[in-house]
């Protein structure tokens, strides 16, 4: 008996293929469609006062945005033991105007006004738009900090803006990680000695691994050689899992060109961010139409007590969990050298003996996020390419701007494939 594809199936299919579409995230396409925000964040406002401020809680993601002028602010309702980190991610517009100095000002202060942190970020020379992302925290596990009593805390979100640039809204990603104190006190100064030579980079035959767009669905890598394809203005994102008692190793290489047009300053960037999106530092290259290297200078192993360096490139490898590889190509590219796509390869080595962690009283929040399971270190070496959420098709028919008319017309084309199949296999 011959299967019949009856019309009624066809457009039902092709109906549910337009809710699918229709259901994705907003941010999916727009003017922050370059960076791939948490589908699951939950929109809130910036207040322009603290009387105002929205309540964020530990362990979840938000989205919100900044206008150009003036400070937003969100409220952290804080026990006395836990630190609490907010990174935050600012995305400018596609195609808008920006300088070298234009960022953003990130800091945390209690109920009178003193400040527990304060972090920027900028664009830098390259002087086009790019995600950036900077760090709050109110910290408990230092010495003398007058950020410790329980209560509320405010987050101030601030524009950096010069004159020149687009006086646009840019857009907000806001994650919070609660990290509980310790069982029972210990060291409170920094490890002095570890092993600050660089190791031989990682040699093979390289992987295809295809980045994410965002922080929060991140490509897992393991130790190894991954390729990747990266087009001008891109920003894409890897995390590697990195347990206490080890060290990290990164260099991003950017193949060559058939073309010579002169010089890009910043051309590629890579950049190392710890589990709660801290910036740890990172590797630029100028690019001449050779081949070149971004390398991350070597790290000290994660340890709790890194924490007590006065520098951020050690400080902040103070707990473990997955580390954030963001890799961005200048958008100056096109005009030199092409549309692309370009090479992209990375060579990540993880060294040292997994140890056993500090001891925390309690449970951190979201849970898990400093540690390292089998199952990460799992995903992380799994070979072959990956697909992400940003690779998928219905994100793209979404990005793509593609009608109900067009995908039901898809639904349709697939339905009736797939009814010529069921009748030939019959």
């Amino acid at each position: 008996m011959t299967a019949v594809l009856r019309p009624a199936a066809a457009v039902g299919a092709a109906l549910c293929l337009t809710a699918v579409v229709s259901a994705l995230p907003a941010h999916a396409a727009g003017p922050w469609d370059s960076y791939g925000f948490d589908a699951n964040g939950r929109s809130v406002a910036g207040s322009s006062d603290t009387g105002n401020a929205t309540a964020l809680a530990p362990g979840s993601t938000y989205r919100s945005s900044l206008p150009v002028d003036g400070t937003v602010y969100y409220r952290l309702d804080l026990d006395a033991s836990s630190t609490v980190y907010v990174s935050v991610t600012a995305v400018p517009g596609s195609g808008t105007t920006v300088s070298a100095t234009d960022g953003i000002k990130v800091s945390v202060q209690d109920a009178d006004s003193h400040f527990c942190s304060i972090d920027t970020a900028s664009v830098g020379t390259d002087r086009r738009p790019r995600p950036l992302t900077a760090l709050g925290a109110r910290d408990t596990s230092r010495a003398g900090s007058r950020c410790k009593d329980a209560g509320a805390y405010y987050v101030l979100v601030e524009r950096v803006h010069r004159a020149g640039s687009s006086s646009d809204t840019w857009g907000l990603e806001l994650a919070t990680a609660s990290e509980p104190a310790l069982k029972n006190d210990g060291a409170t100064s920094a490890p002095e000695d570890w092993n600050s030579a660089p190791p031989t980079p990682v040699t093979g035959e390289a992987t295809s691994r295809r980045g994410s767009s965002g922080f929060a669905r991140a490509t897992p890598l393991g130790q190894g050689v991954w390729r990747d394809d990266i087009l001008p203005g891109q920003t894409l994102y890897y995390a590697v899992p990195v347990d206490w008692g080890q060290q990290l190793y990164a260099t991003a290489e950017l193949g060559s060109s058939d073309a010579d047009n002169g010089l890009v300053a910043r051309a590629l960037v890579v950049s190392l961010y710890n589990p709660v999106r801290g910036l740890v530092d990172d590797a630029s290259v100028v690019y001449d139409g050779s081949q070149r290297a971004a390398e991350l200078q070597p790290l000290p192993p994660v340890e709790y007590t890194n924490r007590y360096d006065v520098s951020d490139r050690v400080s902040r490898m103070r707990f473990a969990g997955s580390y954030y590889l963001a890799v961005h190509l200048s958008e100056q590219m096109a005009d030199r050298f092409g549309e692309g796509p370009y090479d992209l390869t990375l060579r990540v080595r993880v060294t040292g003996t997994s140890t056993v962690g500090p001891g925390y009283a309690g449970e951190p929040d979201p849970r898990g996020v400093f540690g390292v399971t089998a199952r990460d270190r799992d995903t992380a070496a799994a070979q072959g390419p990956t697909s992400t959420d940003d690779d998928t098709a219905m994100r793209l028919l979404a990005a793509g701007g593609i009608g109900t008319g067009t995908a039901l017309l898809m639904g349709l084309g697939v339905w009736t494939v797939l009814g010529r199949r069921r009748a030939g296999a019959q």
